[in-house]
Order: structure tokens, then sequence, then C-alpha cells
């Protein structure tokens, strides 16, 4: 979905660049096919209403289409806008200079909790530091087993116990073994569930008052909302 998405606002944009002006009805045409590309990618229409708005009041108010590059400076426009709306600000991971850090993973049934668990781990193995993937979905063999294949893949060792035993336990279990052999930081595989589930959500907090965690990520289908 991205790369038709990026495929298609490439395409707008390189038929911009090419011209030495524009007017302000060249604007217009070229924001109404990035609407249509946005909303063909099931971009929510408020969503995509605001950020045209946006780029054609700016675009407008700097009398950028009397400029030298007009076509450059909407495609900057363009950009500035789009991270503003994807966020700006990027948060950082809370480590823990005293003790292994703890970082849990949680959200809903296949929304990429495992896949992402591992990413992080071969993003902050590239960062020096010493990773150890826990298996705590206790309902899922499936899961263990993908987190233990994608463990392999980045060369980074996964800890499991199996599905009969608490994933707190789990998870205390896995930095005693993570202890002795200078690990740094945990990354924790939760089983997927939904808030009204309390048995499930009961499991998450357990974790939490016997764990004391430094970050708990929340994993979500980016196409939601």
């Amino acid at each position: 979905m991205f790369d038709n998405l990026s495929d298609k606002l490439t395409s707008i944009f390189d038929k911009m660049k090419g011209k030495g002006k524009l007017s302000e009805k060249d604007l217009s045409n070229t924001l109404r096919e990035v609407k249509l590309a946005l909303l063909e990618a099931d971009v929510n229409f408020k969503v995509v209403k605001e950020f045209v708005k946006g780029v054609k009041e700016k675009s407008l108010g700097a009398n950028i289409l009397e400029s030298l590059t007009p076509g450059h400076q909407v495609i900057k426009i363009v950009n500035e806008e789009l991270v503003e709306i994807l966020g700006s600000t990027n948060e950082k991971l809370n480590f823990n200079p005293n003790r292994i850090t703890r970082i849990m993973f949680a959200g809903l049934q296949g929304s990429g909790k495992t896949t992402s668990c591992a990413k992080l781990a071969y993003n902050l193995k590239g960062q020096n530091r010493k990773v150890l993937l826990v298996a705590a979905d206790i309902y899922r063999p499936a899961a263990i087993k993908q987190l233990k294949t994608l463990g392999e893949s980045i060369d980074v060792e996964v800890f499991s116990m199996g599905t009969d035993i608490e994933p707190y336990k789990i998870v205390k279990a896995a930095e005693e073994y993570a202890l002795p052999k200078g690990i740094d930081t945990i990354i924790i595989d939760t089983a997927g569930r939904l808030h009204i589930d309390e048995a499930l959500m009961d499991e998450l907090v357990m974790i939490e008052k016997n764990i004391e965690l430094d970050d708990i990520l929340l994993v979500v289908d980016a196409m939601t909302g």
C-alpha cells in the first residue's frame, strides 16, 4: 500500500517540478490529485482535508507560486505537513543505566507485535546493545516458534519456557538467565488481547506488578482510524 502511495505521489510531484511557473489552478489540480491518492490509500477523510487545506494556505500565503522554483517549494511544504501529521518528534526509549532494561510489547492479536520485537532487537543490536528476546505469549506455540525464527535471522537469542508457565514468571526467569551473560536489554513479546478480556489484561498487570518495566510499547495496525 505504501509503495503504491509513494509511486503516485512521486508521479504527481514529478509533473509539478517540470513546470517553471505555477498558477493557483495548477496548485489546486495537484492537490486534488494528492487528495485522491491519500483517500485511495484509506487515509481518513478529515485528515486529508486538513492536510490539503494546510498545504494550500502555506503555499499561497508565502507567495511560493511566484518564486523561481515553485514546484520544489510546494513539495517542501507537503513534506513538512506530512511530518507534522505523522509526528514531528521522536520519543526515545527509557534505557536504565543501573540494571537490565525491560521493554514489553502489547497489542491486539495479529497487529505485528512479534515482528516488531525482532525489528527493535535488530535496531538495538546495531547500537551495540546486548539484547534478549523473551517469548511470553503462552497461548500460541506458533508465536514462540516465529520469535525463535526471527531471532535466528538477526542473531539474537530467544528465551522461552513453553506455554505452561505464567508470563511474569517467564520474564523473571529470563532476567535471571540474562544477568550473568551481560545482556543489557530484554524485549518481551506478549499474547494479543482485547481490553475487554479481563483475564488477559490481568496478565499484563501481573507482569507490571512483578517486573519493573522501563517501557511498554503498544503495537496497532497503521490502518486503524
